[in-house]
Parts: structure tokens; sequence; C-alpha cells
């Protein structure tokens, strides 16, 4: 079993990123700028917004975060991705999910101009992506795709199995796994809640990618002997045993399955650390007018 240390790959991209950020001061142009926008104070969403308003400062990149409170109407909220959308100044923007019961998050996706959806959630930027065009790709399928080409996995001719069909993970990873690409060339069996006999499917997988959003849902007895195994959940569940009081799980059973895979990622130290260089990533290109 060999580890896809998300750790490792992060740290070496995040320097890929900052000597390019470093070319484009030297040149005398624009140094790319992320917007975050925040609504609440749901713990999990300030954890992760932190983290990549954290990252974006490691590599000599702008940063705005805008915060709203709960009670934020949509009208408000849309008028503010609209004024973002407008700023020469700022390259892309997220609004970090999930938003309260009375705003739509589709709504939002689609004010975000698709020149600046790092996030690649626009429905304009997923079907370019589905067409192969030059698009913002969602930044955990599209870190996932990084690390299996850092760690040099074969693709072409592979059995891949995604559970879970999340607009935002899972559909448009069993999109870009069957594209004619490396990574890529595999057959995709795209599994969800409905899907019957799962565990004699995903025994089948050369690649599993488990974007489900339950902790440990995936066991040894439903994984092949030397799989690549890559575990996109992030849960927290009650441990007595930890100083917080909670663990930190994937939606793979890590201890279990590790001994049988291939390949396996941790939780955490996996797909979270790559998903930021994403949108990192995506930000420069959106500095630099690579895709629109």
């Amino acid at each position: 079993m060999q580890l896809l240390d998300g750790k490792l790959l992060s740290q070496q991209i995040k320097q890929e990123i900052a000597t390019q950020v470093t070319e484009i001061r030297s040149n005398g142009q624009k140094i790319p700028h992320l917007v975050a926008i925040l609504v609440g104070t749901a713990g999990r969403s300030e954890t992760y917004v932190a983290s990549k308003m954290k990252s974006c400062e490691e590599v000599g990149m702008k940063s705005t975060l805008i915060r709203f409170d709960d009670s934020v109407t949509e009208a408000e909220l849309l008028a503010k991705v609209e004024e973002v959308n407008q700023n020469p100044d700022m390259d892309g923007l997220i609004v970090q999910l999930p938003l309260p019961a009375h705003i739509s998050a589709d709504k939002v996706m689609e004010t975000i101009h698709p020149s600046k959806d790092v996030d690649g959630f626009h429905p304009i930027n997923i079907g370019r992506m589905a067409k192969g065009l030059p698009a913002y790709v969602s930044a955990t399928p599209q870190g996932i795709l990084e690390m299996l080409k850092r760690y040099e996995i074969e693709t072409a001719g592979k059995h891949c199995v995604v559970v879970g069909r999340s607009q935002i993970v899972g559909l448009p990873m069993s999109i870009l796994m069957q594209r004619n690409d490396y990574p890529g060339n595999c057959t995709v069996t795209l599994t969800h809640s409905r899907t019957k006999n799962l565990a004699e499917i995903t025994r089948t997988a050369d690649i599993l990618i488990a974007a489900l959003g339950k902790p440990e849902f995936i066991t040894a007895e439903m994984v092949k002997e030397g799989a690549v195994v890559i575990d996109v959940g992030l849960e927290k569940v009650p441990d007595a045993s930890k100083k917080s009081g909670f663990a930190l799980k994937g939606d793979v059973k890590f201890d279990e399955v590790a001994p049988k895979a291939g390949f396996i990622t941790p939780v955490p130290g996996g797909v979270g650390l790559m998903t930021i260089c994403s949108l990192m990533q995506n930000t420069v290109k959106a500095a630099r007018r690579e895709v629109y």
C-alpha cells in the first residue's frame, strides 16, 4: 500500500504557485486576487474559508473575505456577487456552501460570471468541461486528477467507480475520468444512494472514488485487492479519546481498507488539501485570462 500524500503534494504545488506569482509581480502584472463570500458563522465553513485565505497569503496572492450574517437576503447576496463580477481587480470568486435555506445556491452559482467561477460550479463551466473545452474544473475533481497524475497512476482501460453523484464532486469526476486524456480513458460507473448491489460494483473497481459524505461507509469487503482508493469525505465523528471530543473521518474505513489498497488517500491530509491548491491554480489562470 502506498499513501497518496496530499500534504506533500500541496506543499509542492504551493511552491510552484508562489514561483508563478513572483514572476507575475516581477513582470509588473496584476497579482491574482481571490474573493470569498461567507454567509453565517458555521464552524466548518469558517475553517474552510480560513484555510483558503491562509493559502493565498502563503503563495503571495491577494485575498478578500466578505462576510454576511445568516439573515442576509438573497437579493443582497446576489448584488454583492454582481459587484465582484464588475470589479476588474478581483479575478476569482467563491461563495462558500452551504447557504441558508432561504437562499438558492443554484441562483448564486449562476450569477457568478463564468470567467470568475474558480470553483467550477457555473453551468457554463460544467458544460464546457463535459465537452472538453477550456473551463474552470470543479476544484475537488481537479485536485484528484492532479494527484493521480503526480503519482503516475495508470488510468487508461481501468474501471473507475464513483460513489456519490453530487454536482460538486461525483458527477464531474465521472465525466473527467472517462474523457480521452490522462488521467482518463476509464470505463466509469457512477453509483449513488439508489444503486442496488453497491458492494458488488465497488469490488470491481480498479479506481474507487468515495464521495458520499457517510463516515467509514466503504469497508474492506467493498474493495478490490490492489485498488486505488480516493476518499473525498471529511466528517466530524464523536471520539472521547480525543481532546477535542471528535475525530475527522472520511468515507472510507481507512485502517480496514488500507492493507488491501494499492494506493489510498488519508483523511485528513489527502484530497482536501489538493482542493485548495486547485482553487489557487484556477485563480492564477483567471488573472492571466487563460480560460476566458
